[in-house]
C-alpha cells in the first residue's frame, strides 16, 4: 500500500476517529487515503488554525482523545504552529500532519517548501520530516507513543508527498501501539509526602490541569475526603473538585480567582501541588508573599517541572493518576488506624470565607456590567455544561462568577492564550461530545479573530450556544494599560455604515454570524439575558448550528486583578456583595 495509506491505517489502530484539516497539493495523496481507507470523520476547517484548535477542543473533552489536524505545505504548517504551541503548554497531545514539496526539492526554495518540522521543534515534542517512505509506520508508532507517554503534548509529521505516494510493504493487521511509559511514585514516597500534610494544622491541595488529564478527579476528591484536606483547583485544573463541594476552597491567583480562594491560600501552612506548573497568573510573580510560611510538596510526572519556579520541600516525578491511588491507599489506612487529624475547624473556615467573601454580580445597569451576563448563564446552564473560552476579561471574568463541577467541563486555553481560540477549540469539543450542552465564551475581539469558523458548524451541523460580550474593546489590555497611563489603540469603537442603531459598537455580529450560516440574538437589557441563552439553546437543537447571544456591555468595566503581581493585593473596582440579592447565583448563600 502507499505510505499514506499505512498512515491512515495506523491512525484508525491508535483509536483515532476524526481529523481536522484543510487539503492542498502537497497533501492529497493523504487525503486520498482517508477517503479510500475510511473509518476516519474530516471536519473541513476555514483556517489551518482553526483545524489545529478544533484537534485541541477534540482532545481536551475526554480521557484517551487525541485530535487530529492536517494541511498542505508552506503556510499550512506555519498556520498550525499556535495549535501546537498552546497544545504544548497545556500538555495536550494532538497530532498535526502537513504534507511536503517532494523530497529533491525541498531544499531548493520550491513552491510552498519551509522547514516545518525546524520550525515546530520547540513547540512539539517531536517534529520530523520524513524522507523515506519505508519510515512512515516507525513515525506514526513512534508519535503516539510520544504523545502519551510522561508529560502529554503535540507531535509533528511532515510528509513530502512523493514519500506519501510510494508503495511499502506493510500489514495493518499486525500492528499494535508502543507501551505507553508514565513514571509512578513509590509508596516510600507518598508516606513522606503525607507525613509533611500530617505536621500541618491547615493544608490545601493545588489540583492543576494534569490531575484531569490523568483522569484522576475521582480519586483526588477521595483523598481530600478522607483527609479533610481543602482543594484549590488551578484554572486548568478547574472541575477537578467541584465548586459545591464542601473542601472545594476556591481558585487562587492573580485574575481567575476568588476572593474567598486566596483568602484560604493565604490562611494555608501546607501545599500538596499534584499536577500543577506554578503558573504565574496562580502564584502571581511576588514568589514570597506565595511561598512564605508554608511547606510544599509537589507531584507532577515531568521531572525538570519540579523546581523550576521554586524549590519545593519535597518533590515526586509521577503521574498524577498513578500518585493519588497510593494517597487514597495510605491515607485509607491511616484512617482505620485512627492517625488523621481532624480537619473539621479549618474545613468550617474555608467555607465561612466562601460564603462572607464575595463579589457582586446583579447590576441593572444599560449598558450592562458583564457580572450580570455570567448571573444569568449560572441560571441558565447546569452542571453538564461544557464552557470554552480562551483569554480577556470574558475569560477572567467568567472564571470568577461561572461554576464547574465536573472535570473537562471548563475547557480553556491556559499558557499560550490565543485569540480567535474559542470558536474553533468549541467545535472541537462539540464534535467529541455531540450530546454535550458546550457553551463558548467570548469577547468582541476573541470572537472576531476566527469568526470564519462558525461556517464550519453550520456546514457540519455542529451546534453550541455562544455567548459574546460585546464593549468593542480590548478590554484586558486596556486595563492592563492602566498603569501606564494610557488608553492607547484598544478601542474598537466606529459608526457602521451600514447599522447606524449599533452607535459606536461597529461590527454587527448579528449579520456577520448569520450571513455565515448561524444564528444570532442580540440583547441590552439584563432581563432579556436569560430569555435569550434558553432561546438560544432551542435554536441549537432545532437548526443544529451555532447559536450566538451577543450582550451589550458598557464600554469599560474593571475586573478584579492585582496589578502588583502580588495574590495578596487584588484590586476589586466594583461594589463587593453586601446583601443576599447582590450575588444571587453565588455558589454558597452569602452570609453578612
Amino acid at each position: 500500500m502507499t505510505a499514506a495509506r499505512a498512515a491512515v491505517e495506523i491512525l484508525k489502530r491508535e483509536g483515532v476517529t476524526h481529523a481536522f484539516g484543510v487539503p492542498g497539493a502537497a497533501i492529497n495523496p493523504f487525503y486520498k487515503a482517508l477517503q479510500e481507507g475510511g473509518g476516519i470523520d474530516h471536519t473541513l476547517a476555514r483556517h489551518v488554525e482553526g483545524a489545529s484548535h478544533m484537534a485541541e477542543g477534540y482532545t481536551r473533552t475526554a480521557p484517551g482523545n487525541i485530535g487530529v489536524c492536517v494541511g498542505t505545505s508552506g503556510p499550512a504548517g506555519t498556520d498550525m504552529i499556535t495549535g501546537l504551541y498552546s497544545a504544548i503548554g497545556d500538555s495536550i497531545p494532538i497530532l498535526c500532519i502537513t504534507g511536503q514539496a517532494p523530497t529533491h526539492v525541498i531544499h531548493k526554495e520550491d513552491f510552498q517548501a519551509v522547514d516545518i518540522a525546524a520550525i515546530a521543534g520547540p513547540v512539539t515534542k517531536a517534529a520530523t520530516t520524513v524522507l523515506e517512505a519505508a519510515q512512515v509506520p516507525g513515525v506514526f508508532q513512534q508519535a503516539f507513543h510520544l504523545m502519551r507517554s510522561g508529560r502529554p503534548g503535540p507531535v509533528l509529521i511532515d510528509l513530502p508527498i512523493d514519500v506519501q505516494m510510494a508503495e511499502i510493504e506493510f500489514d495493518p493487521e499486525t500492528y499494535e501501539p508502543l507501551p505507553v511509559y508514565k513514571p509512578a511514585a513509590s509508596r516510600a514516597q507518598i508516606v513522606k509526602a503525607i507525613s509533611y500534610l500530617l505536621e500541618s494544622e491547615r493544608p490545601v491541595i493545588v489540583a492543576g490541569g494534569g490531575v484531569i488529564g490523568a483522569d484522576a478527579a475521582d480519586l483526588l476528591v477521595e483523598f481530600a475526603e478522607i483527609t479533610g484536606t481543602p482543594g484549590i483547583p488551578t484554572l486548568m485544573g478547574w472541575g477537578a473538585i467541584p465548586d459545591d463541594h464542601e473542601l472545594n476552597a476556591g481558585m487562587a491567583g492573580l485574575q481567575t480567582a476568588h476572593r474567598y480562594g486566596n483568602a484560604n491560600f493565604l490562611e494555608s501552612d501546607f501545599v500538596l501541588g499534584i499536577g500543577n506548573r506554578w503558573a504565574n497568573r496562580h502564584t502571581g510573580y511576588k514568589l514570597d508573599v506565595y511561598t512564605r510560611g508554608r511547606t510544599f510538596v509537589h507531584v507532577d510526572i515531568e521531572p525538570t517541572q519540579i523546581g523550576k519556579i521554586f524549590a519545593p520541600d519535597y518533590g515526586i516525578t509521577s503521574d498524577a493518576k498513578a500518585a493519588l491511588k497510593l494517597f487514597v491507599e495510605v491515607a485509607r489506612e491511616l484512617r482505620e488506624a485512627g492517625g488523621l487529624p481532624d480537619r473539621t475547624a479549618w474545613v468550617g473556615a474555608t467555607q465561612e470565607r466562601k460564603a462572607t467573601l464575595q463579589r457582586r454580580t446583579h447590576f441593572d445597569n444599560v449598558p450592562m456590567k458583564p457580572q450580570r451576563v455570567y448571573e444569568e448563564m449560572n441560571k441558565a446552564f447546569g452542571p453538564e455544561t461544557r464552557y470554552v473560552t480562551t483569554i480577556g476579561l470574558s475569560q477572567i471574568a467568567g472564571a470568577q462568577m461561572l461554576h464547574v463541577y465536573r472535570p473537562r467541563h471548563w475547557i480553556n486555553c491556559g499558557q499560550a492564550g490565543p485569540l480567535g481560540w474559542t470558536i474553533p477549540a468549541a467545535l472541537g469539543v462539540a464534535k467529541a461530545d455531540p450530546e454535550a450542552q458546550v457553551v463558548a465564551l467570548s469577547g468582541d475581539y476573541d470572537f472576531q479573530f476566527m469568526i470564519e469558523e462558525l461556517a464550519v458548524g453550520a456546514q457540519h451541523r455542529i451546534p453550541y450556544v455562544h455567548v459574546l460580550v460585546n464593549n468593542s474593546y480590548l478590554g484586558l489590555i486596556r486595563q492592563a494599560q492602566l498603569g501606564l497611563d494610557i488608553d492607547f489603540q484598544v478601542n474598537l469603537e466606529f459608526e457602521n455604515i451600514n447599522a447606524p442603531e449599533l452607535g459606536a459598537y461597529g461590527v454587527d455580529h448579528v449579520r456577520v454570524v448569520e450571513g455565515l450560516g448561524c444564528k444570532a440574538i442580540r440583547v441590552r437589557e439584563p432581563d432579556e439575558l436569560l430569555p435569550a441563552l434558553e432561546e438560544a439553546r432551542k435554536l441549537a437543537a432545532e437548526y443544529r448550528v451555532p447559536v450566538v447571544v451577543e450582550a451589550i456591555l458598557e464600554r469599560v468595566t474593571n475586573i478584579a486583578m492585582s496589578h502588583t503581581a502580588d495574590i495578596s493585593d487584588v484590586s476589586e473596582f466594583e461594589e463587593l456583595a453586601t446583601e443576599d440579592w447582590h450575588a444571587p447565583t453565588a455558589i454558597r448563600p452569602l452570609r453578612v
